[in-house]
């Protein structure tokens, strides 16, 4: 690594030359950075916002999990069966399924090696159990806090080989040289601890930067975690299945899923006005058969994320009664402390699966926090250490943003349509409108890891140290952004924010209308063409919402744009995203008219959405996904190409 000061329109910014930068330091960044040094590329850095914000590191369940091949018992499974698992979510690339599948013993194990205590049994099987969309038990946990697990093992392997890592540095540009191939060049960043600017020039770029949270208001995403998928997509690489989120509910303060054992004690739902009084249970205004009522609540636990087929006699009408009590600026809590109607459960009521559930667990009494304390102790104790006492208080919920399936478009090294930048973890497109739970954490292991394969193998050497004029005028008007927006004495730079993420959660949520949509495209449209004439700061403090704005900004129009386009090519509701369509139907007659849909019938689950976001304007294509490969597997000529470029091509 070099280091230089250079000077641009009048500012002295420092400037390192390397081969590597690695974004981000949650789970998939710290593996890029520690496969890069195991594969023998050393001239790296990783740049981060804060080490220890982020998804990986702050976010969980009542049971996190982390999906991988079967390691244990007697059932039949093969890398190919798990491919074919990947790929029947729809919209998803084979050969990226079939990468996720073979590295995932691999990437398992190391985190084994790396101390992630995963529990065995006595003859050392990896036991698993059945997630969401899995036909099997591939399905792991370390407890609530697998990742977090995960990132400090790799964290510690990183520091213990000496990588330089630059906190509080915020990416505002990706620098790439016009030249008809748009070279990449390399980064500029915010340094938070100073407010001034820096300047990463390299060949390559492990983008690990997570989902492009900051946009929703609505979110489980952990504070302190925004994305900066806005600046990728305003350098032209190709967005994919945008479109697809998972949403589901979540607890406001703190931010948690409220799945698995929350919803199995069978919690109290009730509603309040804004300031807490008017307190009413809502749900059997509509759920009116109590057996049934309990039968959905319970199954929340094991379908916890919104799914738009289980709307019309399933769980997520539950998601749906929520938002819409929400809608009307009422507040939603889970009360614990007492049975739905105040009266004793009549576990007879309830059907099969969750009566059998409860017997087993021997939870057939009592309110729902003496379930909890008797079946999950340590969900009532991860509550109690975030300061909420579910004993003696309600836990306040919504239907919140919680990952995003779609993302950058990638190869099946990871790589962009920008050579040299990678992108992995959730900011990488690998999953399509269904994924397995859990199968997150897989992919940002394998795809970290391919990265790095790659980059050690086909793209070493030293990163060109000149700045051309174009990458020059980059920075220059980059900083000069945050220039023109200093006010000195007002600033609404957070109340755009959150005005602006307020709206996504609206149009751009788990519910979705055409005409709300347009709505709120016109109003982004005009908030970056206006963008330096709207927005002002007060002190210098506050660059970073300013170039944090920005970037949401971009993010939201070419989301928006993509629901748009989806819509208008024909698309219906899928996944977690219930779209508004007049000719469909309602489930319930009790629902409004923005509950009328039509299910998607599986004609596009072989279609992509790409867009590119070029000069302002936004450009769509449909591509047939790539199947799933079916490679020459005789040893003898494997063992001659994994010798001769070790089969990477």
């Amino acid at each position: 690594m070099k280091q230089t000061i250079i000077e641009c329109d009048g500012n002295k910014v420092r400037c390192y030359v390397m081969n590597t930068v690695v974004v981000g330091t949650g789970a998939a960044g710290y593996n890029a950075a520690a496969r890069l040094y195991q594969y023998g590329q050393k001239d790296i850095a990783i740049v981060t916002e804060g080490i220890k914000t982020g998804t990986s590191r702050n976010t969980g369940s009542d049971k996190q999990t982390y999906y991988k091949l079967t390691l244990s018992g007697d059932s039949s499974d093969s890398v190919r069966n798990m491919a074919d698992t990947f790929f029947a979510g729809q919209c998803m690339d084979g050969d990226i399924a079939l990468c996720e599948a073979a590295l995932s013993a691999l990437s398992f194990l190391r985190l084994v090696d790396l101390g992630v205590p995963f529990p065995r049994n006595r003859y050392g099987e990896y036991i698993g159990y059945k997630t969401d969309h899995d036909p099997r038990q591939r399905a792991t946990s370390v407890g609530p806090y697998t990742s977090r697990y995960m990132t400090e093992k790799l964290q510690k392997s990183v520091e213990a080989t000496g990588i330089t890592t630059f906190d509080k540095m915020q990416v505002i540009r990706i620098l790439t040289d016009d030249d008809g191939n748009d070279t990449l060049r390399g980064i500029l960043c915010l340094d938070l601890s100073n407010n001034s600017y820096a300047v990463f020039l390299v060949k390559n770029i492990v983008y690990a930067t997570g989902g492009p949270a900051g946009m929703y208001a609505d979110s489980v995403f952990p504070i302190g975690h925004y994305g900066a998928t806005g600046v990728a997509l305003e350098a032209g690489i190709i967005g994919k299945n945008l479109t697809e989120w998972q949403y589901g509910l979540a607890s406001v303060k703190p931010r948690w899923n409220v799945s698995g054992t929350y919803m199995q004690v069978l919690p109290c739902f009730i509603s309040t006005d804004k300031d807490g009084g008017d307190e009413r249970e809502f749900l059997q205004d509509y759920l009116t058969d109590e057996g049934d009522k309990l039968d959905k609540i319970f199954l929340k636990g094991y379908e916890w994320p919104f799914d738009v087929r289980k709307v019309e006699n399933g769980s997520s009408i539950i998601d749906i009664l929520v938002y819409m009590e929400t809608k009307k600026g009422r507040r939603v809590f889970l009360d614990f402390r007492r049975n739905s109607l105040d009266t004793e459960i009549d576990f007879s009521k309830l059907s099969t699966e969750p009566r059998e559930y409860l017997e087993s667990a021997g939870a057939c009494f009592g309110t729902p926090i003496e379930r909890l304390l008797h079946m999950n102790k340590p969900a009532v104790d991860f509550y109690m250490d975030k300061g909420v006492d579910l004993t003696v208080e309600p836990l306040e919920i919504a239907l919140c943003a919680q990952h995003n399936n779609g993302g950058l478009d990638i190869d099946c090294w990871w790589q962009t349509n920008l050579k040299g930048f990678f992108a992995v973890g959730e900011v990488a497109a690998t999953h399509g409108v269904y994924r397995p739970g859990g199968s997150a954490l897989n992919s940002g292991q394998v795809g970290s890891t391919r990265a790095a394969q790659f980059i050690a193998t086909k793209r070493q050497g030293e990163a060109d140290g000149k700045l051309s004029e174009c990458v020059l005028n980059q920075i220059n008007s980059t900083i000069a952004l945050g220039k023109n927006v200093y006010d000195g004495e007002k600033s609404n730079v957070q109340e755009i924010w959150d005005n602006t993420r307020k709206s996504m959660s609206v149009c751009g949520g788990a519910v979705r209308n055409r005409d709300v949509i347009l709505e709120a495209l016109e109003s982004v449209k005009s908030q970056i063409d206006f963008f330096e004439d709207s927005v002002c700061i007060s002190n210098v403090g506050e660059l970073k919402k300013v170039y944090r704005l920005w970037d949401i900004l971009i993010c939201k129009r070419v989301y928006l744009e993509a629901m748009l386009d989806y819509i208008v090519k024909g698309g219906k509701s899928r996944g977690s995203a219930l779209y508004f369509d007049p000719a469909g139907n309602k489930p319930y007659d009790f629902l409004p008219n923005e509950f009328t849909f039509i299910l998607d019938d599986g004609s596009q689950a072989d279609e992509v959405q790409q867009v590119v976001y070029e000069n302002g304007v936004c450009n769509f294509n449909l591509r047939k996904v790539r199947p799933i490969p079916n490679d020459d597997s005789f040893f003898e000529n494997v063992w001659r190409d994994f010798r001769e470029n070790g089969n990477i091509v």
